[in-house]
């Protein structure tokens, strides 16, 4: 017997098929349709325990049809599958009132287990979200997997209270993630506060987060309102959270765990209602390790944890952010340019250590700095070159160096069967024997920089980085010299 009736609706042959064989082997009952307007007549009959849609269709948007659905039949899940596949989808999947939404192409297996929890619980309500129209002003740009988890989460995320701590390296838009949370969520008419910890001198962090009262120490003439107040009501920003001194974490822990908090030189517990966002470029394991940062702190701030990909890990973004970064810079006086797929693949060549905010400033500097309407392969190379740091060894020697000794091991290696190509089944064999000594020699040309080994190998660095835990390989960096 089957598990349930599910209705797909996808104008595409090709998906409707692999959906009708997967939930069939998976038990259920497909029904799948081209169009919204048969969609729409088998629920307006009751048909169906979850419905699959896409987004755009022949006869209507699937963002039109959701509140009709929703309305004749609240407690019907919705997943949205879109090959759109940006913030704005996300959000606005969350705010038309979708159970789940899935980019495309996505893991069959990810959608049977979405139609199960579906299944488990129809009557769950999707959170309204509230957002704007206009997609190009969103703060966050990609089509990367990486990037479609995290709009999924923010999705889920925006209409929750829960506190979340963004983690990442600098430069890969931990303060553009907290304003969406605080934007996009039930909180935007409250205010959105941004305190960055290490900006501040360690004796006044106290007291900028909780304010203080007059003739508190010296210099204190009068009362004044600290971050926690000036963001009652809304979203309390707490970036850098771990170069928060000792002292400091404990009071923050006290307002996390009462919701109260009292002012430096004051007598009388202040209540307060503000959702906290932090975030750090730091392991907090390790400091917890350390002894400097408590782990009772790193528990309460660390009840959703979200991590941000670096910028070298979804390459395959660069393009689009590059051209939404053209955009922006034309909007503020200078002329509009164009980049050519040429430049692009040079961008997405280069290690990016200072991540998004690195090839936001290298837009700008480009746009500014050069009269062309089109940014050549041979403009983005000069300006990558100029702000590379130095390497420790010439790049073309590197190579020639890691070329000669494979080409010496592969010689050594084939030599044995003389003329002949090596007897069949050996290819797993040759592959693994090759390739440590391959990656062993690159990690040993870049000194045990992954980054550059990566670059000179041609591959992805998280490609890198599973070899040589398959392969256990010790890594050594050693200093330039």
């Amino acid at each position: 017997m089957a598990k349930g009736t599910i209705l797909i609706a996808d104008d595409d042959t090709a998906i409707r098929t692999v959906l009708n064989q997967a939930l069939a082997r998976a038990g259920y009952l497909p029904r799948a349709t081209s169009n919204a307007a048969t969609l729409w007549r088998w629920v307006s009959q009751g048909e169906g325990e979850v419905v699959i849609t896409d987004v755009v269709m022949p006869d209507e948007n699937a963002f039109d049809l959701i509140p009709r659905i929703k309305k004749l039949r609240p407690d019907l899940p919705i997943i949205v599958m879109s090959a759109q596949n940006t913030l704005m989808t996300a959000l606005t999947a969350a705010e038309k009132g979708a159970y789940e939404y899935l980019p495309k192409p996505f893991d069959l297996n990810e959608l049977v287990a979405v139609v199960g929890r579906a299944m488990a619980e129809p009557g769950r309500k999707a959170p309204r979200v509230g957002i704007e129209a206009d997609s190009d002003q969103l703060p966050l740009i990609g089509r990367s997997p990486a990037m479609q988890e995290i709009y999924r989460i923010l999705a889920r995320l925006t209409q929750s209270d829960l506190t979340v701590m963004i983690t990442g390296e600098s430069g890969t838009g931990k303060e553009l993630v907290a304003r969406v949370l605080h934007d996009y969520g039930k909180r935007r008419s409250g205010a959105f506060v941004a305190v960055n910890m290490a900006a501040i001198p360690r004796e006044l962090i106290e007291s900028e987060l909780f304010g203080h009262e007059k003739g508190a120490f010296t210099g204190a003439q009068s009362r004044a309102a600290g971050r926690f107040e000036q963001a009652e009501g809304g979203t309390l920003f707490l970036d850098e959270i771990g170069d928060m001194p000792l002292e400091a974490q404990t009071r923050l822990l006290r307002v996390l765990q009462e919701g109260e908090y009292t002012t430096v030189g004051g007598r009388t517990a202040i209540k307060t209602n503000v959702r906290i966002v932090a975030a750090t470029h730091r392991d907090l394991r390790n400091q917890i390790q350390q002894g400097l940062f408590r782990e009772d702190l790193y528990y309460r701030l660390n009840v959703v944890p979200l991590r941000l990909p670096a910028l070298r890990e979804r390459l395959e973004d660069v393009g689009d952010l590059a051209r939404h970064f053209l955009r922006h810079v034309a909007r503020e006086g200078l002329s509009l340019k164009s980049i050519d797929a040429a430049a692009v693949e040079r961008l997405k060549r280069y290690s990016w250590p200072g991540n998004v905010r690195e090839l936001e400033n290298l837009v700008r500097r480009l746009a500014a700095l050069y009269s062309q309407d089109t940014l050549t392969v041979d403009i983005v190379d000069q300006e990558l070159v100029d702000a590379a740091p130095p390497r420790s060894t010439d790049p073309e020697s590197e190579a020639k160096t890691l070329s000669e000794m494979v080409e010496r091991y592969l010689a050594g290696y084939f030599g044995g069967f003389g003329r002949d190509l090596p007897p069949p089944g050996l290819y797993d064999r040759i592959i693994r024997q090759v390739e440590a000594p391959l990656l062993s020699a690159a990690l040993a040309a870049t000194r045990g920089n992954q980054i550059k080994a990566a670059e000179l190998l041609g591959v992805n660095r998280n490609t890198l980085r599973t070899r040589i835990r398959d392969l256990d390989l010790k890594v050594v960096r050693t200093p330039a010299g």
